[in-house]
């Protein structure tokens, strides 16, 4: 897969308020995973775009937090700025092209901001770095049957919780990613198990640090026809759910497909009861 190194043009520095409080102009743009769920994939297809100019970005961001006054608590955190690094692709699936230990100390000794991604890739090579919980790493998590067919060849979940253990012991702060959580046929079963072995494999000592996020799927007509299109027919058995599903206009402008308002509303009662039953000591930062 072709990669490319470009200086970042944009630096416009976007408002999150759910996984952070901001998201950072784009350090790579696309990714070298084939999620059949990614919206990256419907504005580059294939191939990824490195930024080069990693100092200017990093000093776009201080100016922006140059603007800020101090930072009152939220659940973004609670006194530090946060910034996504890893919106437009998997910062840490695509850190050897990076010049990442440069961008991680940015936050680590920054004062006032705080860097965070999400990522489905243990990568391995970022535990020799201490973090000193100025990086928050969020790994991704749904149930391994659903994984195989929408994330192929990204890490075992397995090994996924495993790393929560190992990389909060080697100085990040570490979160769980519910994205995208899928609702269908069974599909309870399936985060009950899920949820059992994230009870059984994450250390007790670590348990009162670990929160999460919950993000359920959304889709797109333009997505879907690109599985089709692609040989993704059984990711679409998944993703694609008329019946359950409806238009909606993103924050963006996207015309995106979610779960009918009233059945999604359901649906995040039973995931939070789900979750409160088996991973109580889980806090949910924020759930939609």
């Amino acid at each position: 897969m072709k990669i490319t190194f470009d200086n970042r043009k944009s630096m416009k520095i976007r408002y999150s308020g759910r996984s952070s409080d901001y998201i950072t102009p784009s350090f790579g743009w696309g990714c070298l995973f084939k999620c059949t769920y990614c919206y990256m994939r419907r504005h580059k297809p294939s191939g990824l775009s490195i930024a080069k100019n990693t100092d200017q970005i990093l000093q776009a961001i201080q100016d922006h937090i140059d603007t800020l006054g101090r930072k009152k608590p939220n659940q973004t955190h609670s006194q530090f700025w946060t910034y996504d690094i890893s919106c437009n692709e998997d910062f840490a699936l695509h850190a050897k092209h990076h010049e990442w230990r440069k961008v991680f100390d940015f936050f680590k000794y920054n004062p006032t901001a705080f860097g965070t991604l999400a990522t489905k890739y243990v990568n391995k090579d970022l535990l020799d770095y201490n973090a000193n919980r100025k990086i928050r790493i969020r790994f991704s998590l749904m149930p391994q049957v659903f994984s195989d067919i929408l994330e192929p060849n990204t890490s075992k979940i397995v090994d996924r919780i495993k790393a929560i253990n190992d990389f909060y012991k080697a100085g990040y702060q570490v979160h769980i990613n519910f994205s995208p959580i899928i609702c269908n046929q069974g599909c309870s079963d399936e985060y009950i198990k899920l949820f059992e072995q994230i009870n059984e494999l994450v250390d007790d000592e670590i348990k009162s640090s670990i929160q999460c996020e919950c993000i359920f799927l959304t889709h797109n007509t333009k997505m879907h026809e690109y599985n089709i299109q692609n040989g993704c027919s059984d990711s679409e058995s998944i993703l694609w759910q008329p019946e359950r599903q409806e238009s909606k206009t993103s924050s963006y402008g996207s015309v995106n497909i979610r779960y009918k308002r009233n059945l999604k509303s359901t649906y995040k009662d039973f995931f939070l009861y789900l979750l409160d039953k088996h991973l109580n000591w889980c806090n949910v930062r924020y759930i939609f």
